[in-house]
């Protein structure tokens, strides 16, 4: 039966007004889901109140419920999303296909040690590949990352570098956080190529067209990856689509070196499968030195995590300060975090790589709430996740060796994390915990051994995640709210001494300064903030502390 053709076009034309009521919701409807959503948030997750209060967190609410009658449609589900992340918590989010479901630049970015690169793009736009990404929309890229890092649900540094970096590829986001003036189908970006900088102008595409797995680009008829020979493929990517995990034995050397992508089961070969054949392998041949790369492991089920423990207690001769290195990344995060701090607890395992993308102890599990008008998901996380003792909690974990790579590392297939792994000789002289040997030093007197190693390590590349100025200054004010004055002080002294430009260091120890009646020196070190920063708010404290010591 032939239908009529003035049928045919009635009948697109109510699908089409449907199609239309359905994408547009009016701004009740939007403050509406806005109310669900702090309710929901209110009365059956109000544990997530940890990073943020539950007072910052409603002011947000309250400040997008005026804004939004006079935000663009698209704006919207970026400001949730963003309201979502504050809580920053990497499994409680709104999804990022969500706040991109319009669709991104063709380009994939990846962020080295010397920069953010296009690593892969189609190939309508080769020119591009491997370029430099200076600026977006004519705003330098630091800044640019600046004001779309709300619009994620980073934990850390670390996940917004693995996680986060795509949110910068589209344009919705860009214009909800006025990266870009004004909403638009393309963005221009700014780049850098073979010692030429120039601009080019990406259109925006649907997401089903960028072709990525783990973050690195997957080429096909349609993509190219700057990673142009793939007749060396580095192991860590190697069987990346398909396989989970794999071993391979470099039989010159005697190390086995072990790739796990995931926590979940494999369809060809469950974990405990794995493991067992693992230590089959380990077993009966000679083994001297076991590499477990967990770099790109997003997660899974962390029940999974016990079969390996077990299996490398049970094996005290690869179980071994020198002889068992684990690498961890910026995608190790979730169930993999789980196994990190369990390798951590109960192994003499040797991290080397970046620092992970979970925190040590962490929400997870989440739920998924809808909102009723718009029917955006949101999910939200219940289960608190706690391996560590709460004051072992930190933002990551951070290795014992920190390595990480350039795009030219990159592009020429070397692994500069697996070759520090491989290269590593002898625990003699090397010191896997900075902070633990410096207080070894202070409890035992050694002063000078001590100020001389704390330099050192201070700067030195490869403990360049630790953050000493920090854990220095935690150390030193906890001495002095101890009623620990003189220790206090030395330490205190000591950070100050090793970063000079800190403000928070120099306050700290002109207080201590003060308890011990030390005024001339609490003076010093006012004046000193006063220089460094004098339209800061602690130059006026400074000032009247000054004021005050010299009535004294």
């Amino acid at each position: 039966m032939k239908t009529p053709s003035r049928l045919i076009i009635f009948f697109m034309l109510v699908i089409s007004m449907l199609s239309h009521a359905q994408s547009t919701i009016s701004s009740e409807e939007w403050h509406e889901d806005l109310r669900y959503l702090q309710t929901t948030v209110h009365e059956h997750y109000p544990f997530l109140f940890k990073k943020v209060s539950a007072a910052d967190f409603d002011a947000a609410v309250e400040k997008l419920y005026t804004e939004i009658p006079a935000l663009e449609y698209h704006e919207i589900p970026v400001k949730l999303a963003s309201i979502v992340s504050l809580f920053e918590y990497g499994h409680t989010q709104i999804t990022f296909s969500t706040v991109a479901k319009n669709g991104a630049l063709p380009v994939n970015l990846y962020h080295f040690n010397d920069g953010i690169y296009i690593e892969g793009v189609q190939k309508a736009h080769e020119k591009t590949l491997g370029a430099k990404v200076l600026k977006v929309g004519g705003m330098p890229v630091e800044d640019a990352l600046k004001l779309i890092r709300p619009v994620v649900p980073a934990e850390n540094d670390q996940y917004f570098k693995a996680y986060g970096l795509r949110f910068l590829t589209v344009p919705d986001v860009l214009h909800a956080q006025r990266v870009i003036p004004k909403a638009s189908n393309e963005v221009t970006l700014t780049l850098e190529k073979d010692g030429k900088v120039f601009d080019y102008t990406f259109p925006k595409v649907e997401l089903k067209d960028i072709s990525t797995s783990y973050g690195f680009s997957v080429p096909n008829d349609l993509w190219l990856s700057s990673r142009r020979d793939m007749s060396k493929i580095p192991l860590y990517l190697r069987h990346l689509n398909d396989k989970y995990y794999f071993f391979e034995f470099l039989s010159e050397s005697k190390v086995l070196y072990v790739r796990q992508s995931s926590v979940f089961n494999d369809e060809s070969e469950t974990l405990k499968d794995f493991y067992d054949r693992l230590f089959a392998f380990i077993d009966a041949n000679d083994v001297e030195k076991l590499i477990y790369d967990v770099r790109l492991n997003g997660g899974g089920n962390n029940y999974n995590n016990i079969h390996l423990i077990k299996g490398l207690m049970a094996r005290p001769q690869i179980n071994k300060k020198g002889s068992f290195f684990f690498i961890i990344g910026r995608n190790t995060f979730s169930a993999c975090q789980n196994l990190t701090n369990d390798i951590g607890t109960f192994t003499e395992a040797i991290m080397v790589g970046e620092p992970t993308a979970e925190n040590v102890n962490f929400y997870g599990d989440a739920r998924r709430e809808v909102l009723p008008n718009s029917s955006i998901s949101v999910n939200l996380s219940y289960a608190w996740w706690q391996d560590k003792p709460a004051w072992e909690n930190k933002d990551w974990t951070i290795p014992h060796i920190a390595v990480d790579a350039s795009f030219k590392d990159y592009i020429t297939n070397q692994d500069p994390v697996l070759e520090a792994a491989l290269a590593f000789n002898s625990v003699d002289g090397f010191i896997l915990d900075p902070m633990q040997h410096l207080t070894q030093l202070f409890i035992a007197g050694k002063i000078e051994e001590l100020k001389n190693d704390a330099a050192k390590f201070a700067h030195n590349p490869e403990y360049s995640y630790y953050n000493f100025e920090e854990e220095f200054s935690i150390v030193g004010n906890r001495l002095i709210q101890n009623g620990n004055l003189e220790p206090g002080h030395f330490i205190l002294e000591l950070v100050s001494e090793l970063f000079p430009e800190s403000i928070s260091v120099l306050y700290s120890l002109a207080n201590a300064q003060e308890l011990l009646k030390l005024n001339a020196k609490a003076i010093a070190s006012y004046k000193r903030i006063i220089a460094l920063d004098p339209d800061g708010s602690l130059a006026t404290v400074s000032q009247n502390r000054i004021k005050k010591l010299k009535e004294d």
